[in-house]
């Protein structure tokens, strides 16, 4: 079975978090913070950031890391590494992404209580990590692994 690594950024700005509208018409639509594979001998913070950059225009710095999160489907197991992010500079840019299997439709920052109605992943943004955002990550959260619907 194909294991990937992975990293991904928590990005908050004023209260807001930023999240992606992955789309693929009948495959799958869904929203998440920016994210990806580790390439090479890259740092998780570096993918975070790379990716990040890639998918929006903006740049970033990693903070610390929060969450923890196994994956399993049909083509293997996947664990992403969420790290909370603070932006540095850059505008919404979603057309850098180089990557032609990724369609990202869209982008914004959202509340805790104006999250998009469509799925968002990982779960944990739609109640524990306003908690957990709010008194400062006070421990790395290792989150349960679980089947991957996308």
């Amino acid at each position: 079975m194909p294991h990937r690594i992975s990293a991904g950024a928590l990005v908050v700005n004023q209260g807001r978090l930023l999240l992606l509208r992955h789309f693929r018409q009948g495959e799958y639509d869904f929203w998440a913070p920016p994210g990806g594979g580790v390439e090479g001998g890259e740092e998780l913070e570096e993918t975070a950031r790379r990716e990040t950059f890639e998918e929006t225009g903006l740049r970033i710095e990693t903070q610390q890391l929060a969450y923890m999160d196994e994956l399993i489907d049909s083509s293997g197991r996947m664990v992403k590494f969420w790290f909370t992010a603070r932006l540095v500079s850059g505008s919404m840019a979603l057309s850098r992404n180089p990557d032609p299997r990724e369609i990202i439709s869209d982008a914004g920052w959202f509340a805790e209580d104006d999250l998009p109605e469509a799925h968002v992943f990982p779960a944990v943004l739609r109640g524990r990590f306003w908690h957990d955002w709010s008194r400062g990550f006070e421990s790395i959260v290792r989150l349960p692994l679980k089947t991957s619907i996308f």
